[in-house]
């Protein structure tokens, strides 16, 4: 299978190509499996001297999210300090563990948490369209220091 080139994937959702949106979502591609704040990527674009301004940045992320390719989450630690943190939207659901200290972040799935998950809401009885599970700790690092 072939995979969308940046520019196809703008436009498949409908977003003008522009070169602010198509280098931050070559950043995204380049990082699959990472979680940027805004402030992350204008650090990255003042690094390659780039003349993308915060504002402009910020823009793109809620576009981007609004057209689904982004996922944003707001994640609790010292370092994040209740800023979103975007992640690419790629089509399966996991779950987040976060370091409170450095604010690492380590994604996982599990069926028995996602298994019990609807148990409960069936037993309150609910139907489960959507959830979100974000759990808090100390990574193996700052435990260390």
């Amino acid at each position: 299978m072939k995979k969308t080139s940046p520019t196809d994937e703008l436009r498949e959702t409908g977003l003008k190509v522009t070169a602010p949106r198509l280098k931050i979502l070559e950043f995204f591609n380049k990082n699959p499996n990472r979680h940027f704040s805004a402030d992350d990527i204008y650090l990255e674009v003042i690094k390659e001297k780039l003349d993308i301004g915060i504002a402009t940045i910020y823009r793109v992320l809620m576009q981007f999210e609004g057209a689904g390719i982004l996922r944003k989450n707001n994640f609790e630690s010292s370092k994040s300090e209740g800023k979103a943190i975007f992640e690419l939207n790629e089509g399966t659901h996991h779950d987040h563990i976060v370091c409170v200290k450095c604010g690492k972040i380590e994604e996982f799935f599990d069926s028995t948490i996602e298994k019990r998950q609807k148990e409960i809401a069936e037993k309150l009885g609910f139907t489960l369209v959507d959830h979100s599970l974000s759990l808090y700790g100390s990574c193996k690092a700052c435990k260390k220091k």
